[in-house]
């Protein structure tokens, strides 16, 4: 069978952000013959939260799953998606009762079963449950079921990103990580097979201040004054990764950063990320 490749979009910010992910996810889809396409929406409603209208307008975009994190609870129309949609993930380490789901397996047409597993670390970050402890249970039960496994790392400490992999390496397919809007250039895989991200970076406008305009940020910093910081609009990128994996074994067998413009005009350009490291190594098989 060949193998299962999965688009990782970061964390969408905005109105840009959507817009970048329903013009582009479709080209993305053919170019690298996509099964599965993920997304972290918590920045997707109005930079700050998501909502079930902006979840429907990223999943009519094709996005199969949308993660979460520290925003979740940012917009109050969030309960709703919690209770009622089972695409949509908030982290598992949250205490017991919490509406919504922290993985969820999903079997794809004629392809292998995906988990996929979101959770949020504990450093300079709301205290949660401890991430490790809740993962190393949860993914114990996803590979009862599913060999391919990807994790939304949602965290500040670039220690506790790369502790949390180092820790999975082997028992899932990839940890990918979210949260601080700069994608790094760390892309590896480690050698029991699982892929590692620091961080997948944003989609939105880059032309700012990890998404918000940038002026309101630099008078923050000059007075310690509050500032309302409004979504920016230029330089609209699409960011993640895209990953091939066994299905199989369920090992990745390449990792791929992206970073896709939105030109002005809205028409998509061509112009994915490009790597000499030999783990990026491109291919592709038929969409979902």
């Amino acid at each position: 069978m060949a193998p299962v490749k999965i688009l990782f979009i970061a964390d969408i910010v905005g109105e840009p952000g959507r817009r970048a992910v329903k013009q582009l996810v479709p080209q993305l889809r053919q170019r690298h013959a996509l099964d599965l396409v993920m997304a972290n929406g918590e920045n997707s409603a109005g930079g700050s939260g998501i909502t079930p209208k902006t979840a429907e307008e990223i999943f009519s975009a094709g996005v199969d799953i949308i993660t979460s994190g520290d925003h979740l609870w940012d917009q109050k129309e969030v309960v709703s998606l919690l209770e009622n949609e089972k695409r949509f993930l908030r982290p598992l380490n949250y205490p017991p009762g919490t509406p919504g789901q922290g993985s969820a397996i999903f079997h794809l047409p004629g392809r292998p079963a995906v988990a996929v597993l979101n959770v949020q670390g504990r450093t300079f970050m709301p205290l949660l449950e401890n991430p490790f402890l809740a993962a190393q249970t949860e993914v114990e039960r996803l590979r009862q079921t599913a060999k391919i496994i990807i994790v939304d790392m949602h965290a500040e400490a670039t220690s506790e990103k790369i502790s949390l992999a180092r820790m999975l390496d082997g028992q899932v397919s990839a940890v990918i990580g979210t949260h601080t809007h700069v994608q790094t250039a760390d892309e590896q895989i480690f050698p029991g097979g699982t892929a590692f991200l620091c961080d997948a970076g944003f989609t939105g406008p880059h032309e700012s201040v990890l998404g918000r305009e940038i002026e309101p940020v630099i008078r923050r910093f000059l007075t310690n004054m509050p500032q309302r910081f409004e979504v920016a609009a230029n330089r609209v990128l699409l960011q993640g990764a895209v990953f091939e994996i066994d299905d199989d074994s369920g090992r990745t067998l390449s990792i791929q950063r992206i970073s896709e413009p939105l030109p002005a005009s809205g028409e998509a350009c061509a112009v994915p990320f490009q790597s000499d490291n030999p783990a990026h190594r491109s291919s592709g098989r038929g969409p979902t």
